[in-house]
């Protein structure tokens, strides 16, 4: 039985103005009318139903959960009381999705990722877990192939050797790497055996709480009355004893200990969506070339982003500029700068 965690507390401000610590970029809708988060529960509902996907967030967003996603479970809302990184997240909620369906498999996904195509991205899925379904003991995520020098992913050299499942490739990792430089990145592109790392995971549920157990045993023994208590008791037990997990995240706690890791490539139009740029290249355009999203009119223009959260936004007889507005603010700008924009951010909080 396969059940989706989303992981949804994180509060990247990568897209200031528009995100904000209220209003991060997981409930924005940045590249099409739907949000982020939104985007991800769709494109796994074909696979996973509406009662098998979890939801792990911070108290602060807990309504805006609701608000997005009216159709899941209320007790699949599952509440942080303290963001401490992603092995904590992944901890708790492994716990809380074993009470629900014992010995099930567990998909890890992030919340505000793209991915373009998605009946590619389902069928690596369900390939990986038929592989788990034969190796309960692993560990499998999905390994982007790379098409450009990327600085900012991590990424997964993989072996050479590969093991036929359906129709994809799956490799043992022989190691993560973090962020390289340009130089090093080039290197990976050429050699050709190195994926970027999109921080998606998928391992049976047993393993996982076994793993944790065995790297990281404050967070396991700080949690794991969870697998006996009363639900009712869960908000009071997670306050007292949440701070003595570890403030880890997954690929520190567990992959960089384990030897058991593997990789399907994956070409299925992945990006984080980390900067304006990712913007630029996926959102939808007019025959003018601009971008414009919200309550934005533009009028002879050329090559502008415009997005409006709330207001009324007319452009007229302008090029090559970023209108933002968002919270009672308008930012104007030359659109070569938009990735320059959070630098403003002083003259706001003055």
């Amino acid at each position: 039985m396969l059940c989706g965690l989303i992981m949804a507390g994180g509060k990247g401000t990568r897209f200031w103005p528009l995100s904000t610590d209220d209003k991060p970029k997981q409930f924005l809708s940045l590249i099409s009318d739907r949000t982020m988060i939104q985007t991800t529960v769709d494109r796994i509902l074909p696979i996973i139903p509406i009662e098998r996907i979890f939801v792990c967030t911070s108290e602060k967003y807990l309504n805006l959960v609701r608000e997005q996603l009216p159709e899941l479970p209320e007790e699949n809302i599952i509440v942080e009381p303290d963001g401490r990184n992603t092995a904590p997240c992944i901890a708790l909620s492994a716990m809380v999705m074993k009470r629900f369906y014992g010995s099930c498999e567990m998909l890890v996904l992030p919340s505000d990722h793209l991915i373009r195509n998605e009946e590619s991205f389902r069928e690596r899925i369900m390939d990986a877990s038929k592989f788990i379904s034969e190796h309960n003991d692993a560990i499998i995520t999905l390994g982007m192939e790379p098409n450009r020098p990327e600085v900012g992913y991590g990424y997964i050299k993989k072996e050479k050797k590969s093991i036929n499942i359906n129709n994809s490739e799956v490799y043992k990792v022989e190691r993560f790497v973090e962020k390289p430089n340009l130089e090093k990145a080039m290197e990976y592109l050429k050699e050709g055996n190195y994926l970027w790392n999109g921080g998606m995971f998928l391992w049976n549920i047993d393993s996982i709480l076994h793993k944790i157990g065995k790297y990281m045993p404050n967070t396991y023994n700080a949690l794991k009355g969870i697998l006996q208590i009363p639900y009712n008791e869960f908000e009071e037990y997670l306050a007292e004893k949440y701070n003595d997990t570890d403030s880890i995240s997954i690929d520190y706690g567990i992959l960089e200990k384990d030897n058991n890791i593997y990789v399907i490539p994956a070409n299925i139009g992945w990006d984080d969506v980390g900067s304006w740029n990712a913007i630029e290249r996926y959102a939808e355009r007019d025959e003018d070339n601009n971008i414009h999203k919200g309550e934005a009119i533009v009028r002879q223009c050329k090559n502008n982003i415009v997005i409006t959260e709330s207001e009324k936004v007319i452009i007229d007889d302008l090029s090559d500029i970023y209108v933002i507005q968002n919270e009672g603010k308008i930012f104007i700008g030359k659109r070569e700068s938009l990735n320059e924009i959070k630098e403003l951010k002083d003259l706001v909080d003055k």
